[in-house]
């Protein structure tokens, strides 16, 4: 432990996905100390490909330079990308649509490689696996206790859940009888595959997969009840494919599990009556297939992100669809406005009573909740509200490309426009009024 952690509050971060890895990496920069607790025996992330937004970039410079250094050796090298484009899948199979996004500023690729990668940085002495988080209590002196599955107890003055879309933390927040403790089906599922490029250029041509400049390209076809995404990872050697799909029916599965065993000819009746090259691209999907339903937040949201002095981030406090390929960035902000008033409350410690330490821990959840709970929120209905344009659902869009793509790039700007400095100082500039307005509270929120 350096001189500057022994004198620092001490953090819980449970989970070690993207935002728990994240975050860590945020308060190593930061001098704050922490351990991260995982559940799995290594770090790994579900999900097959990624992609990251502009302003998710720009909250990794900010929350390390070296950060940022490892995501672009991992991210495919680009060189022409500046679009995102919509293709008419149903009706024609030609670009209907397209956005200007910038050169390189969506960079993507396997999640499990981010994950890989990130966590190579952190020290591995604050890390512990095989750390499923039970129960949290707030002690009389304002420390948290975390006991584990495995019967251990560990303590923190801080506790941050980024243990995904099924939180636990959130849970011991809210209440396990509060309907927000839960996510809810959005009527969509998913298959998604890696599929060898060869094999995709053989369906997709060449100027759908690498073009002779050597950029990567990715698409999305769009159609009535269903969408099929395309894009490249892996430095270029698969493309990942997502087809979203969908359902009028409750999601149901013996063992409450969000996948379950799919099937090619489920696929291939959805896209039936489409273009017959996205019919052709259904079909190169492997005869193997996992369904995923798409569950998020937007029906029981979480009304707040904290309590006392745990909170939550990320997917566990606001999962959104992939719709938007926003998730991962919002819990990167996260991270970085919870980085940032940790270290704030660390410059703060010399000399304070215990009671102190408390208020102030409490202060930075507060400013934490306050900054980031709109922007988030907005991303869950947001997302939704994509998707119904995606499937020519939106009663006032259908299949209309204009309006279309002005409610998308309206949507896209709000999420790459955030101003990461800005926010920073705005999260700064809440904590002090937020301090200086609670003298003596209470523990919980």
């Amino acid at each position: 432990m350096s001189s500057a952690e022994s004198n620092s509050i001490h953090v819980a971060i449970i989970g070690g996905g993207i935002t728990g890895v994240i975050l860590a990496l945020g308060l190593q920069k930061r001098g704050v100390n922490f351990t991260l607790y995982e559940r799995a025996p290594a770090f790994t992330e579900i999900g097959a490909g990624i992609g990251f937004s502009p302003n998710a970039e720009r909250a990794l410079k900010v929350i390390d330079p070296e950060v940022y250094r490892v995501y672009k050796q991992v991210a495919p090298t680009t060189n022409v990308e500046e679009y995102f484009q919509w293709v008419d899948g149903y009706r024609t199979n030609e670009v209907a649509a397209k956005l200007f996004i910038g050169v390189d500023a969506f960079q993507g690729g396997r999640r499990s490689d981010f994950v890989d990668a990130w966590s190579k940085l952190i020290s591995a002495s604050k890390v512990k696996f095989d750390k499923e988080a039970s129960s949290i209590v707030h002690k009389d002196d304002g420390r948290v206790s975390i006991r584990f599955k495995d019967g251990s107890v560990e303590e923190a003055d801080v506790v941050i859940g980024c243990d995904g879309i099924n939180s636990r933390v959130r849970q011991l927040i809210l209440g396990e009888a509060n309907p927000a403790s839960y996510p809810s089906y959005t009527n969509k599922y998913c298959f998604r595959a890696l599929v060898p490029m060869e094999k995709a250029r053989e369906v997709l041509g060449e100027e759908r997969t690498i073009g002779g400049d050597e950029s990567l390209n990715r698409f999305m076809y769009i159609g009535p009840n269903a969408h099929y995404i395309t894009y490249p990872v892996a430095k270029g050697q698969f493309m990942n494919v997502l087809l979203v799909l969908s359902d009028p029916n409750p999601w149901h599965t013996e063992d409450g599990k969000h996948t379950t065993v799919g099937s090619k000819p489920e696929a291939l009746k959805a896209f039936a009556n489409w273009h017959p090259r996205v019919k052709g691209m259904a079909d190169m999907l492997p005869d193997q297939l996992q369904k995923w339903a798409i569950f998020d937040m937007f029906d029981n949201p979480a009304p707040y992100y904290y309590r006392g002095s745990v909170a939550v981030a990320g997917d566990a406090a606001h999962a959104a669809g992939p719709h938007l390929g926003s998730g991962a960035g919002f819990g990167i902000e996260d991270a970085l406005v919870l980085a940032t008033l940790l270290e704030a409350v660390n410059a703060r410690l010399e000399g304070l009573s215990q009671k102190a330490r408390v208020e102030l821990c409490h202060a930075a959840l507060i400013a934490y909740n306050n900054v980031r709970y709109d922007r988030t929120q907005w991303l869950v209905g947001a997302t939704r509200e994509a998707c119904a344009l995606f499937h020519w659902q939106d009663e006032e869009v259908g299949d209309d490309i204009e309006i279309f793509l002005s409610k998308m790039s309206e949507r896209f700007h709000k999420i790459w426009d955030n101003d990461i400095d800005e926010m920073v100082k705005v999260a700064l500039g809440e904590f002090e009024p937020v301090l200086g307005a609670r003298p003596g509270a209470a523990f919980g929120r």
